[in-house]
């Protein structure tokens, strides 16, 4: 990335204290660490800056610990984990500031990892209070980010921290950058963007961004029937925010003056019951039965969704099509994916997805290893798709 300084710019890391930013808010179940990835996905980071002689220093947030110590919030359970994966040990701060956090800094060698406790233990993090921040700063030479998750935070460990150490971006948060320049910022063309999930309400400020941006955009999931409710369509039972009818005609008129094609189910998967292989049908959108619910797309609406990936050169997305915990309302999310994959192993297609439920989906379809780039940064991820600026990644390129 030019506009962004990663560690290819630190210089030697010998003898430096790196105050490394990560995400560690990782799920727990009866003090274990139930899913790692997050974990797994910091560790190149942290063994070339160790490997390189750098004493890494890691800052994190777990939970909400409202500001003051909650043993219930402690990172402490992590260590463990994280010292497994790291595949080297990992000692551990009671505290991120002040005596404890500068006693277990002291005690480092070149080459050393030490977890810091929960940052969110001080009000001063959530606040961006410059104080904190310089508290922060004392125990490091330079600070690098890690956690694009956390991004779309102006947090003291996230924000305030870069202001006052040469700051850098982490080989995490420096692949998420270029996934994210490619996917929209300074993409190959045609764009097609699919976005899916239940409601319009969460995602206006995302589709007015999309249309501007995007050569075709895809809307399925529950949100399109607030789109074909638009258009006098009767959606039966269906997921539906008839309020937002107006929204929705607005978002079609700029996509249109934006020369943006919007591409709506044809046909719908129906059922009359919101379960696990309830009795379904396929049926044109304009001809849903009243006492009906659309759970997915149809075979037709699939084959339309499939012919504009052909013509795309990159893909983004946010969302599924459709009720995709549940079979067969799976179908179209897992064929569309699926196709997508292919032609993104072909070297066809740059595919950037993220979100919660679209990680989930792309999972459960089998591709998710296959797309060019998966965020598991959620909001992070769904606020720079709306166009928004991100405060920790804006606090590294004001560096560059």
């Amino acid at each position: 990335m030019t506009d962004f300084r990663t560690l290819d710019d630190a210089g030697p890391l010998q003898g430096k204290r790196v105050l490394l930013r990560v995400d560690l808010n990782v799920p727990m179940e009866g003090g274990r660490v139930t899913d790692a990835t997050r974990i797994e996905r910091i560790v190149p980071t942290i063994q070339e800056i160790a490997d390189a002689g750098g004493r890494v220093i890691l800052l994190a947030h777990f939970g909400r610990p409202k500001g003051k110590p909650d043993p219930k919030e402690s990172l402490k359970p992590i260590l463990s984990t994280l010292s497994e994966k790291l595949g080297r040990p990992v000692a551990f701060g009671e505290d991120c500031v002040g005596e404890a956090a500068a006693s277990a800094v002291a005690a480092l060698k070149d080459g050393d990892v030490l977890l810091l406790e929960n940052t969110r233990y001080h009000a001063g993090e959530e606040k961006n209070d410059p104080d904190f921040a310089k508290a922060l700063a004392a125990n490091g030479d330079i600070y690098v980010n890690e956690a694009f998750s956390a991004a779309h935070r102006a947090h003291a460990s996230t924000e305030g921290l870069a202001r006052l150490l040469p700051a850098y971006a982490g080989r995490l948060m420096q692949a998420e950058l270029d996934a994210l320049t490619k996917g929209l910022e300074a993409p190959a063309r045609p764009v097609i963007a699919i976005v899916g999930g239940a409601k319009v309400s969460t995602k206006i400020d995302l589709l007015e961004n999309l249309v501007a941006k995007v050569d075709m955009l895809v809307i399925g999931g529950g949100m399109a029937n607030t789109f074909l409710h638009a258009q006098g369509k009767d959606v039966g039972k269906s997921l539906c925010e008839k309020d937002l009818a107006e929204t929705a005609k607005r978002i079609l008129a700029a996509a249109k003056e934006k020369n943006c094609t919007i591409i709506l189910p044809v046909d719908a998967l129906i059922a009359r019951e919101f379960k696990a292989n309830a009795e379904n049908e396929t049926v044109p959108v304009d001809a849903v039965p009243s006492d009906a619910m659309i759970l997915d797309v149809g075979a037709s609406s699939i084959a339309t969704i499939d012919g504009a990936i052909e013509e795309a050169r990159t893909l983004v997305w946010n969302g599924p099509l459709g009720a995709f915990e549940l079979t067969p309302f799976d179908t179209g999310t897992v064929a569309v994916a699926q196709h997508a994959a292919r032609r993104t192993k072909a070297g066809q297609l740059v595919s950037v997805a993220g979100g919660g439920d679209t990680v989930a989906a792309l999972n459960h379809a089998g591709v998710g290893e296959d797309f060019s780039y998966v965020s598991t940064a959620g909001g992070a991820f769904l606020e720079w798709l709306e166009g928004k600026e991100l405060p920790g990644v804006e606090a590294l390129r004001a560096q560059g």
